[in-house]
């Protein structure tokens, strides 16, 4: 291997689509994820959790359980050390749950065995006495009560500012989970000297080590977080689900201990999607220019704050969408209930707002008989436009008009359902008869946030080292499977000209943070640091190269190759440790106004469903997009990443809810939780729009959120069209469509 001075083009650089290197052994069955990590001697885990939604707690007893043959330990809150709180931004979660219980399914106990069904049976001999106590599941009575974690009130221009015509709406959208294949696992193994490796599936593992060493009053150098494989996100894995518990268990047995959640436990065992209760007023002129926004908006953060502040900050902050407009007043709140938990799922917030604020561009375009795509358009915020929220001005590439128009000119497909069975809104059941179908088009655009925002201190450490057989990356990220480990090697190929890249995915004693595998930002913020990086290693090697081999005129010689990387590295180390931060943000003043952005992104969808009307059976036929992404690094991890946010849009537009019940969960399984099969998958075209953005890679803007935003607006918005009724709520049920 050389080293060479002008990196320009190298196979599996930025651009291309290189195989990833965790594919094979995924495909194979061959990949170890967090569930699949064993040690000799190891116990195994599991947790005793409230079947109250609130309730008194006035006893514990575990004396049962630690009478069973085989069990190591049973513990409760009296045995945890340090503060016993956790939290993301607020500290205000119990480990276990301490004098009474929030939500149902919160922990309250967890004890170790030698196995698994041991620890099973452990658990469920643990004797709980509880006084059950009125839960409040309302949020509109919580916020009645002062119950929130945030209100956030934003009002900009004038006003009094009014339209000639006014169309108003009220929305609700649903408790939606995350889904992730992997449900939470990990492994706790102490070191025999009061500290412990924790190896887990996380999204973020240096908050994991902040929040457990806080809530244990461990010394920080005591517990190392590693990265375990994971199988899948979306958010569900940012908050501590087992991580304290693994470690406290580890801590008391002096053994390595394991726990695994079954799929019903996951259910309660990770944050959801917040339900949403929406009100909008829309106010334009004759020709269809917004000149007010009306919003209030109302997430129900269940019974402890998670990322509630965030996300309510997310859907207030949009609104209005990517559109402009001179006169702006929103409400915005996030209740505290006894209900489930709710925080970080892709779209953060976004996605509820633009359920309402879409249906509110279409009704709008009704009142003014103007095309719904052509309201858009003439709203349509781009490039040194100023956020109607907030007011800041766009610094980045912001092509809303194109890509709106590359949507627009995308071909419809052809009006009849077909001959397969399998495309009727029945499926297979022949329910629908082809006549009975009605077919119906929706359009919606998204916009949201890239990154962490309001003066938040986001960076990502990376060291790049050059070995003699490559260029090795050092990170703490958390590659989801979302394809990370892929991009890092084409920016590291690019920016040295090396073709054998190796990511190394270090603990949280040998590395600074990364920050988490969420708000789109990995891609940037990773991606940057190690550009960065890699360009520092690469410019002190060939400061290192052998002079003799540039001309007169200094440059390099074609036929001369300039240092072997063993060469090179035997002269003495050559690294570089880069701390990446995107451009600075502000808190919101008093009007919510500011720069509290790193920069955007925009997608649009364009729905074609067939509907049963007499069953209300929904069958989507197509989702097309067109998606602003920057620049494209890999084509094929764009693709896939639109894909399956588009999925999980479509999900929560006809079958995803998680129903409660007096704060009980009703369907915490997939046999009642629905999730689209490869059935239920639309046909679909992506339109790639590249604009380069300020501070990416390359240009290069996260990709992973926008196709959820707007896909789920899009997909209820064409069952309006087919069907003429209003549907209000996502996502839409049968009886929704037949008017029951």
């Amino acid at each position: 291997m050389t080293i060479t001075k002008t990196p320009t083009v190298v196979a599996g650089g930025v651009g291309t689509s290189p195989i990833r290197p965790d594919g094979i052994p995924k495909v194979r069955g061959e990949f170890a994820y967090s569930s699949d990590l064993e040690v000799d001697g190891m116990l195994w885990g599991s947790t005793v959790r409230s079947p109250h939604a609130r309730a008194r707690i006035v006893s514990i007893d575990v004396a049962p359980a630690l009478a069973i043959r085989g069990v190591a330990a049973a513990l409760t809150i009296a045995d945890v050390g340090g503060r016993g709180l956790f939290g993301l931004i607020e500290p205000d979660q119990p480990v276990l749950a301490d004098g009474e219980v929030r939500f149902w399914g919160e922990p309250v106990a967890v004890v170790a065995a030698d196995d698994r069904e041991t620890a099973r049976i452990a658990a469920t001999a643990v004797v709980v006495h509880y006084e059950p106590l009125d839960p409040l599941t309302d949020p509109e009575r919580a916020e009645e009560l002062g119950e929130t974690f945030r209100v956030l009130d934003i009002t900009r221009g004038d006003p009094d500012a009014r339209g000639e015509v006014v169309v108003e709406g009220y929305y609700e959208v649903g408790m939606q989970d995350q889904a992730q294949l992997g449900t939470e696992s990990g492994l706790a193994i102490p070191d025999g000297s009061g500290g412990v490796d924790l190896h887990v599936s996380t999204q973020w593992l240096h908050v994991d080590h902040e929040q457990v060493v806080a809530s244990l009053g461990l010394p920080p150098e005591q517990l190392r977080l590693h990265l375990a494989g994971i199988g899948g996100a979306f958010g569900a894995r940012e908050d501590i689900s087992l991580q304290i518990h693994l470690c406290l268990l580890a801590l008391r047995t002096g053994r390595p201990v394991k726990m695994v959640y079954d799929r019903a436990e996951s259910f309660v065992g990770h944050v959801h999607r917040h339900p949403a209760r929406m009100w909008f007023r829309h106010e334009a002129d004759r020709d269809g220019i917004l000149r007010r926004v009306e919003a209030r908006i109302l997430l129900d953060g269940g019974a402890f704050a998670s990322t509630s502040p965030a996300v309510l900050a997310n859907a207030a902050y949009f609104a209005v969408g990517p559109y402009a407009s001179e006169s702006v007043t929103v409400h915005a709140a996030a209740a505290r209930t006894n209900n489930p938990p709710c925080g970080a799922m892709r779209g953060f917030g976004a996605v509820q707002s633009c359920f309402g604020y879409e249906a509110q561009m279409d009704r709008l375009a009704a009142a003014l008989g103007i095309d719904p795509v052509e309201l858009r358009l003439r709203n349509a915020l781009d490039r040194e436009d100023r956020i109607a929220t907030t007011g800041q001005v766009i610094v980045g590439s912001l092509p809303t008009r194109r890509v709106i128009e590359a949507l627009r000119a995308l071909p419809l497909p052809d009006e009849a359902p077909g001959d397969d069975p399998r495309r009727l809104p029945g499926g297979t059941g022949l329910t629908t008869s082809r006549a009975a179908v009605m077919r119906g088009v929706g359009f919606a655009v998204g916009i949201k946030n890239l990154a962490f925002s309001e003066a938040f201190d986001d960076f990502t450490e990376v060291r790049a080292e050059l070995t003699a057989d490559g260029i090795r990356i050092h990170t703490a990220a958390a590659e989801v499977g979302q394809g990370l480990v892929t991009v890092i090697q084409q920016i590291a190929r690019t920016a040295t000209g090396i073709s054998n890249v190796e990511v190394v995915w270090d603990h949280t004693g040998e590395i600074g943070s990364a920050g988490s595998t969420s708000a789109s930002r990995q891609t940037q913020m990773t991606g940057g640091a190690t550009l960065r990086a890699c360009e520092a290693v690469a410019a002190v090697a060939l400061a290192r190269a052998d002079a003799e081999s540039l001309d007169d005129e200094g440059a390099w010689r074609d036929d001369q190759l300039v240092m072997t990387l063993a060469d090179l590295v035997a002269a003495g180390p050559i690294e570089h440790l880069e701390r990446f931060r995107h451009p600075p943000t502000t808190p919101p003043d008093e009007h919510g106004n500011g720069d509290v952005h790193a920069g955007y992104a925009v997608a649009a969808h364009r729905a074609i469903v067939d509907v049963d009307p007499e069953l209300g059976l929904v069958h989507v036929v197509r989702v097309d997009t067109a998606q602003d992404v920057g620049r494209v690094l890999n084509p094929q991890a764009v693709i896939g990443q639109i894909e399956g946010g588009i999925m999980q849009g479509v999900g929560l537009a006809i079958m995803e809810e998680i129903v409660i019940d007096r704060g009980v969960m009703k369907n915490a399984s997939f046999t009642d939780y629905l999730l689209p099969t490869f059935l239920d998958a639309p046909d679909m075209t992506a339109v790639l729009i590249e604009e380069p953005d300020h501070w990416g890679p390359f240009g290069a803007k996260g990709v992973g959120e926008p196709p959820t935003i707007s896909s789920t607006a899009a997909v209820v918005a064409a069952i309006r069209n087919a069907t003429g009724r209003d549907l209000n709520r996502a996502p839409v049920r049968p009886e929704d469509i037949v008017g029951l």
